[in-house]
C-alpha cells in the first residue's frame, strides 16, 4: 500500500481516471523509477533487479485491491500447509519467475503482485499432488484457470506472468516439500515442549500428570518430528531417567518421530 500510495506521489497530476480499470493508475514514469520490471527495464537499462522489486508496486486502485483480496484468500492456507517463512519463499519465487517470464516475452513495463499469487496456487496444486488431496488442487486449479482466461478477455493484464508464476510455486513446492516440518516451526514445538516439562519437574507433579501435560501439548498439534531425542529425552534432560520411564510409560507418546527411552 505505501510503494502504491508513493508511485502516485511521483505520478504528480498524471494519474489515469478515464474509467474504472484506470482509476488512480500511476504513470510509467513513475513506476519505471520505483522499480517496474519488464523487458526496457531489464534488457535495456540492466535493472536485473526489478524482477523483485516489481512486485510491490500496482498499476491502479482496482489492481491492487484485486491482488490484495486473493492474497488473502491464498496465502492463510498456503501459510498452514507449507509454514508461513516457507509461503514467504513461495511468494517470491513465484514473483521472480513470474516477471522473468513477462521479460522474456518481450512485455515492456509490468508491475503486481500477481505472479506471486499464482506462485501460491502453484505450490497448493503441488500440495495436492503430493499429499492426494484432489480438493486442494482442484479448487487452485480452478482458481488458476478463471483467472487466466480472465486476462485473455482483457487488455492489459499480463498473462506470462500468471503462468511463469505458477510454475515457479509449483517447482518451490516441490523443492520445499510441504510434507517436511519447517524448522522454525519443530523449533518452537520443541521449546515449548522445554517449557512444559521443565515447568512440571519444578512443581515435582506426579509422572501420570507430566504425561497428560505433553498429551495436551501434542493434542493441540504440536510434536517433535525427527528430533533424534525425542520427548524422553527431554524429560530425562530435566528430572531424570527413571522419571522418564514413567511418564512415556503413563502416556502415550511413543507414535512416529517422537521417541521413547532407551
Amino acid at each position: 500500500g505505501i510503494a502504491f500510495l508513493l508511485s502516485l506521489y511521483l505520478s504528480g497530476g498524471a494519474v489515469g481516471g478515464g474509467g474504472l480499470f484506470s482509476l488512480l493508475a500511476p504513470n510509467n514514469y513513475a513506476l519505471a523509477r520505483m522499480g517496474a520490471s519488464g523487458a526496457v527495464p531489464v534488457w535495456l537499462m540492466g535493472r536485473w533487479w526489478t524482477l523483485l522489486s516489481a512486485v510491490w508496486l500496482h498499476g491502479s486502485l482496482l489492481h491492487i485491491a484485486f491482488n490484495m483480496y486473493f492474497i488473502r484468500m491464498i496465502a492463510p492456507p498456503v501459510g498452514e500447509l507449507y509454514g508461513p517463512g516457507r509461503m514467504v519463499i513461495i511468494y517470491t519465487i513465484g514473483g521472480i519467475l513470474g516477471f522473468v517470464a513477462s521479460t522474456v516475452m518481450g512485455n515492456s513495463l509490468t508491475v503486481g503482485a500477481s505472479g506471486a499469487m499464482f506462485g501460491l496456487l502453484g505450490a497448493l496444486v503441488y500440495y495436492g499432488r503430493r499429499t492426494g488431496s484432489s480438493h486442494i488442487s482442484s479448487q487452485a486449479w480452478s482458481i488458476a484457470i478463471t483467472n487466466v482466461v480472465f486476462g485473455f478477455l482483457m487488455a492489459g493484464v499480463d498473462n506470462s506472468a500468471h503462468i511463469g508464476g505458477f510454475i515457479g510455486g509449483f517447482l518451490a513446492g516441490l523443492v520445499l516439500d510441504p510434507l517436511k516440518p519447517e524448522r522454525i516451526v519443530r523449533d518452537l514445538e520443541r521449546a515449548e515442549l522445554h517449557e512444559v516439562i521443565a515447568a512440571a519437574a519444578r512443581a515435582q507433579l506426579r509422572p501420570g500428570l507430566v504425561a497428560q501435560l505433553l498429551e495436551g501439548v501434542q493434542a493441540r498439534g504440536l510434536h517433535v518430528v525427527g528430533e533424534p531425542e525425542g520427548v524422553a529425552a527431554l524429560v530425562r534432560h530435566h528430572v531424570g531417567h527413571e522419571f522418564a520411564h514413567e511418564v512415556v510409560g503413563q502416556g502415550q507418546l511413543l507414535r512416529p518421530g517422537i521417541q521413547g527411552p532407551d
